[in-house]
């Protein structure tokens, strides 16, 4: 599926699963709007993305702490110095928090791991509709986790983070409802524990990926980039995957 014709913002993109996203989604051709925490982090992403041989005028790297609502209007703002529209919101951003006892974290490490989880993916998503709304593709694509899904206990995270995804699947869920009638479609990604290969690397096409293997970052992209290229009467709502 080509993307040259898409617009995507993809929130903490400077590391791990964010910067595979943003990397995949440049190597189809979209134009790519990155946040981390630090300016810093997107811009390595970015450097990354160019070094690639892509447009310097496709991809932009922005500063958003999505634990500070200021923070996450400026991000949207200043993408939208840069673009009319955007066609898809990644809300990738979500602290995880290690300790299956609940008073392994601190106070802080609580109130960020849910800040950043469930306040964050609002936020943005508040910022940025106005900007979804102007596109005639819009999609937004939250990934959750499996620990969002009822009954699971399998993780090691900590119970901030359980609720953490709990939220974002509760806000994700009424809202595909209700911005089904403006064309939005809201598409969350219910991934177990899985490898995150660097597509920069030989690991990206020869990891292997039979039914005894761990769910792949390859799978994931495959499933985002299947759901946002169908036909706007197809509205994949969420992906679960099976536990092992």
């Amino acid at each position: 599926m080509a993307l040259e014709h898409h617009r995507v913002v993809i929130t903490a993109a400077g590391r791990d699963f964010g910067r595979t996203l943003a990397l995949r989604f440049a190597s189809r051709g979209a134009e790519v709007h990155l946040s981390a925490r630090t300016l810093e982090a997107a811009a390595r992403v970015r450097d990354e993305i160019l070094a690639q041989g892509h447009d310097a005028d496709r991809v932009h790297a922005y500063a958003c702490d999505l634990t500070d609502p200021a923070s996450v209007r400026e991000f949207a703002a200043a993408v939208a110095v840069r673009t009319d529209h955007v066609d898809v919101l990644v809300n990738n951003g979500s602290r995880y928090q290690h300790g299956a006892d609940l008073l392994s974290a601190s106070d802080e490490d609580v109130v960020d791991t849910l800040a950043s989880g469930a306040t964050g993916t609002v936020l943005a998503t508040k910022a940025f509709l106005p900007l979804l709304l102007k596109s005639a593709k819009p999609d937004i694509v939250t990934m959750v986790s499996g620990c969002a899904d009822a009954g699971h206990h399998r993780s090691d995270a900590h119970d901030a983070f359980y609720a953490a995804k709990s939220a974002q699947a509760g806000f994700t869920e009424i809202l595909s409802r209700r911005l089904r009638d403006r064309g939005v479609r809201v598409i969350s990604l219910y991934p177990p524990d899985f490898d995150n290969h660097d597509p920069l690397s030989e690991s990206w096409d020869g990891a292997p990926r039979t039914a005894k293997d761990q769910l792949t970052a390859q799978s994931l992209v495959d499933c985002v980039f299947f759901a946002i290229g169908q036909p706007r009467d197809c509205f994949i709502k969420s992906f679960h995957f099976e536990q092992v």
